[in-house]
């Protein structure tokens, strides 16, 4: 009598186990890649990027409302702010626009400020503008960084910087020049570039050139070398994208070099000399001083640096050493095998650790020129550096917070990290609120200085702007106290030009007006304004 036949295998199952899947796919076991709970299986990694980007949302919401708790939506315009307001009728008399200038900043505020000039309004705007542009910047580093987790992270890395957020509501362009460039690398990293991509790295660069024409060159520069020489990243695509953001970020530059300077060279030598000579110098200290302030140190010879403000570059490199580290050890561990499949190339792995030094190249070379060529020092010139070092930075927290929920005892793995990031908190939000009061204050004197010129007859008024009725000159800050004033600002006191007023601070008047009347301006915050009026 014959055995009875074995039962046909359903499909996925053998014949000794039908319900069992064949031998090597793993899909049983918890530990294999292929199995749903396992973070690499592909829906795990989708819940994950999921998360991140609502943690990204968050964290730009956050950023949000801090700065308009530390810096108030009532500070009053900045010099610079004022130069790029009053390109429109609501903030008359204009104010001169030298070579350096773009109009980046003019085309941001546009909407509000060609019909209003609510300070209040603008600041608004510029909260909102803000905040999108840290979510876009960041948005495509939830794929670039190969760690979702590593965006918002990143994100929450360069938006809690006092100086990120003091410029959150501000007509400035480094903020934006900053996104620019992290959304532009981080969209140049992806592996395959589709027509929306590219799209998007174009804009980025483009917004960068517009906003400061030669950051946006010193990050277009590496990106370019990065797609000729590097085999991963070469491709006709990539080229064409940073070049067609360079060319319509540094158009309009281009055509007023020509109709107001008379060509690019010379608004290229005028800018120079407005900037006090750009030339071969070492200013790197002067980047490191400035970190707590002030906002424009220039000279920055008497300046020091705080060991409390300085916290940030010791966290940045610890941090960027330690993501570096893990994505090199990440690239050295060889891949998982499947059964009976040939052993993985160990080169591949290496791609997360070539992103971030991409990314961080490209962040050294638009610090670069600031520190050997620029005869001053700002903390805002180095945003977009912050920015695109934020990334590897954030895979490092990571990094350490895991290694330090793994430390004996428990609570020192909790209790360190939370000092340190609850430190780093807190330091940059007083730095923020401490230089938005000085800069309220300092600014206001400008509305006393404008009051006390009204009192003696010069100006029409602070804040009028109806017309230049006077000139007014000076030893300092002569732009934004003629705007204030509503008289036409002088070249300074080498102006042939004789002046309706004079307003120094901490000098005496030159030879020709020692004689006019003088008046001491009251209640000031930064003391000696005087005013001396013709006669």
């Amino acid at each position: 009598m014959d055995p009875p036949a074995k039962a046909p295998a359903p499909p996925g199952g053998t014949a000794t186990d039908p319900g069992r899947p064949p031998h090597g796919t793993g899909q049983t076991d918890p530990a294999h890649p292929r199995h749903p709970t396992h973070p690499a299986h592909p829906a795990h990694a989708h819940a994950h990027a999921r998360l991140a980007h609502r943690l990204l949302l968050s964290v730009c919401c956050a950023f949000a409302l801090l700065s308009c708790v530390l810096v108030p939506l009532t500070l009053p315009l900045g010099w610079d702010e004022l130069v790029y307001a009053s390109r429109y009728s609501p903030y008359a008399p204009a104010t001169p626009f030298s070579a350096p200038r773009t109009r980046g900043v003019p085309f941001l505020i546009a909407p509000v400020a060609t019909w209003s000039d609510s300070t209040v309004l603008l600041r608004v705007w510029l909260t909102l503008l803000a905040t999108a542009a840290l979510y876009l910047g960041f948005r495509p580093w939830l794929r670039a960084a190969h760690r979702p987790w590593a965006a918002p992270v990143a994100a929450a890395l360069y938006g809690s910087l006092w100086i990120t957020l003091f410029y959150a509501n501000s007509a400035m362009p480094n903020h934006y020049t900053a996104m620019g460039a992290v959304g532009a690398v981080g969209l140049f990293l992806r592996p395959r570039q589709s027509l929306l991509t590219c799209t998007g790295i174009a804009a980025g660069i483009a917004l960068a050139t517009l906003m400061r024409p030669n950051d946006g060159f010193a990050i277009g520069l590496p990106l370019l070398v990065a797609a000729l020489l590097v085999p991963a990243w070469r491709g006709r695509s990539r080229v064409l994208a940073v070049l067609a953001g360079l060319a319509a970020g540094a158009l309009p530059w281009a055509v007023e070099a020509y109709i107001r300077f008379g060509g690019v060279r010379e608004r290229l030598t005028e800018a120079s000399e407005v900037q006090g000579d750009l030339r071969p110098l070492l200013s790197f200290v002067h980047h490191l001083t400035v970190i707590d302030g002030p906002l424009l140190c220039r000279p920055c010879d008497n300046d020091s640096v705080r060991p409390v403000a300085a916290e940030w570059w010791l966290l940045l490199t610890l941090l960027v050493v330690a993501g570096l580290w893990t994505l090199r050890r990440a690239g050295s561990r060889p891949a998982p095998r499947q059964a009976c499949a040939p052993p993985a190339p160990t080169a591949a792995p290496a791609g997360p650790l070539r992103d971030a030094l991409l990314a961080l190249v490209t962040g050294l070379a638009i610090a670069l020129p600031y520190f050997v060529l620029v005869p001053y020092a700002t903390p805002r010139f180095l945003l977009p550096t912050h920015a695109l070092f934020a990334p590897t930075a954030a895979i490092g927290l990571l990094t350490l917070l895991r290694l330090a929920r793994a430390a004996r005892p428990r609570w020192a793995g909790v209790a360190v990290p939370a000092v340190v990031l609850g430190g780093h908190l807190a330091v940059q939000a007083a730095l923020a609120h401490g230089n938005a009061t000085i800069q309220g204050e300092a600014r206001r004197d400008w509305v006393r200085v404008a009051k006390t010129l009204e009192r003696h007859g010069v100006g029409n008024g602070p804040g009028a702007g109806t017309g230049t009725l006077c000139l007014l000159n000076g030893n300092t800050s002569v732009i934004p106290l003629a705007h204030t004033a509503g008289c036409e600002p002088g070249g300074g006191l080498d102006d042939p030009r004789r002046p309706t007023a004079l307003v120094m601070r901490g000098a005496a008047p030159p030879e020709w007006a020692r004689d006019w009347p003088r008046h001491a301006v009251p209640g000031t915050y930064v003391r000696g304004w005087v005013i001396h009026v013709r006669p």
